[in-house]
């Protein structure tokens, strides 16, 4: 297979391009050139120069092809503008995200498609896995690094289901030492090289400085808002919902100059993100004084003393999903939104969201909470074969087999329900909805003594803990039914 590696001059590329070499690939080597603007760059760094040396010095120890591609023209419009865009209208941005999504695994991927290639591999500590979807699809899904304090899955987590079906990442199952091991044992230039702290492609920056560049300073206030103000004396109101006791905690204070008072200057709101404390100018404080929110329209800086200060932290955070459809979400978030939808107990767009996720991740846990929400609605049939697929995936799954035993009860297929609630029993013996499924299908079967036992059992282990109040009335509700007329008789 023909791989072209993205041999940026550090460790990590370099390693990656030797275990794909001996691994019997056909390796070439790209090194991207990114950035033009020395201004920016810390004097002691490398400049872009020295990485592509460094990088040709690694190409020619292993013997293969090596090219310098010029992409700062793009890089500039792409990641540079956006980001200086961004910092404008006060957002915060990750340009290493758009980066890898915009850059390395978009443009720089065609061009070496367009020699060729098979794959596109990168030094990055992370990793590629596929499964395959009932539809006979492959799913591919972005996992974590081997080494956790190198993981760098989340700067990937924009790349497509396209983009990740080309991507390879050969030291995802190493560790930081290990990769470096390996560097020193073929003696490979780069080996002892400290890794690169800066921006994609660029190293490390003056950040002040660099958008400064761009962003026109501009004087504005400081304005302290102080513990007891009246903004934090608010009593909490009834909620007549989860929603709305979520939107209440989510909700944005709008703080104004007059409800706090002026005790400084800065030099523009847009070069600062919210919870910052260092490079405010200020003193006369215990405590460090944290940034709690910007007015970008007029310039204003909001700040409170304390880690702790009531304004600083949010119990709840909204988002808006007007445009979710729109966004780099992966299947993840979707799976987040359907959780949150299934909280509030609407269960159709619960659903809504689950069956966007399983576009993207086909974890067993998945297809069963799939299974579940089809049973509420009663869609049996679906939920059977979600529950079949959760089951295949992982023979291991008790909730699975516990949901599948309720469709076979809500179908009466009694038998097959038997067996998979006592597997679920088995696999996890403290589920009390288990148990109650099993007394569910011995009262059908009017096996009421045994429907008695399992049904105690449920109430021992604490049921009302795990589900709702409606879960655990029901247990009440058959316990009065059942058990307490069959121990009058008795």
């Amino acid at each position: 297979m023909k791989v072209v590696v993205g041999l940026s001059g550090g460790v990590d590329s370099s390693v990656t391009a030797y275990l794909l070499q001996q691994q019997g690939h056909e390796v070439v080597a790209l090194f991207m050139r990114n950035w033009n603007d020395a201004s920016v760059t810390l004097e002691d760094e490398c400049p872009w120069i020295e990485d592509s040396n460094d990088a040709l010095m690694v190409a020619q120890k292993l013997g293969i092809p090596f090219q310098v591609i010029d992409m700062s023209d793009l890089y500039k419009e792409r990641i540079v503008d956006y980001m200086f865009d961004e910092y404008q209208k006060g957002r915060t941005p990750n340009p290493d995200v758009l980066c890898n999504r915009e850059v390395k695994f978009d443009v720089f991927m065609k061009t070496a498609m367009s020699l060729g290639a098979d794959k596109v591999a990168t030094g990055h500590y992370a990793r590629v896995d596929s499964t395959i979807d009932e539809n006979g699809k492959e799913i591919f899904h972005l996992l974590a690094g081997k080494d956790n304090n190198k993981d760098q899955s989340y700067f990937l987590c924009q790349l497509s289901q396209d983009q990740l079906s080309k991507a390879l990442f050969p030291i995802g199952e190493l560790t930081k030492p290990q990769v470096r091991e390996i560097a020193k044992e073929i003696g490979l230039v780069t080996a002892d090289k400290k890794d690169s702290q800066g921006l994609c492609f660029i190293g490390k920056v003056s950040l002040p400085q660099f958008l400064q560049q761009q962003l026109i300073p501009k004087e504005g206030e400081i304005v302290e808002i102080f513990k007891d103000s009246p903004l934090f004396a608010e009593e909490i109101p009834e909620f007549s919902s989860k929603q709305e006791e979520l939107e209440y905690l989510s909700r944005k204070i709008n703080y104004k100059k007059t409800d706090g008072k002026v005790i400084g200057k800065h030099q523009g709101a847009q070069f600062f993100t919210i919870g910052q404390s260092k490079g405010l100018g200020i003193g006369g404080h215990k405590e460090s004084c944290f940034i709690i929110s910007r007015d970008m329209e007029n310039n204003i800086l909001f700040v409170g003393e304390g880690h702790q200060f009531p304004g600083l932290l949010k119990k709840a955070l909204k988002i808006d999903t007007s445009n979710l459809d729109y966004n780099w979400i992966r299947g993840n978030s979707y799976w987040l939104y359907g959780r949150i939808y299934s909280k509030l107990d609407k269960k159709k767009k619960s659903l809504k969201y689950l069956y966007k996720a399983i576009k993207y991740i086909q974890p067993s846990s998945l297809y069963s909470t799939i299974g579940f929400k089809e049973i509420q609605i009663g869609q049996y049939e679906k939920a059977l074969k979600n529950l079949n697929i959760a089951i295949q995936l992982d023979t291991t799954n008790a909730y699975a087999f516990n949901n599948r035993a309720l469709v076979y009860l809500k179908l009466s297929d009694f038998e097959k329900a038997r067996i998979d609630v006592n597997k679920s029993i088995q696999l996890d013996n403290r589920n009390p909805y288990a148990y109650k499924h099993s007394a569910m299908i011995y009262i059908e079967l009017k096996e009421f003594e045994k429907a008695c036992i399992e049904l105690s059992t449920a109430d021992e282990l604490g049921y009302a803990t795990f589900g709702n109040e409606s879960d655990s009335n029901e247990v009440e509700l058959l316990i009065n039914k059942y058990c307490k007329t069959l121990s009058d008789t008795k």
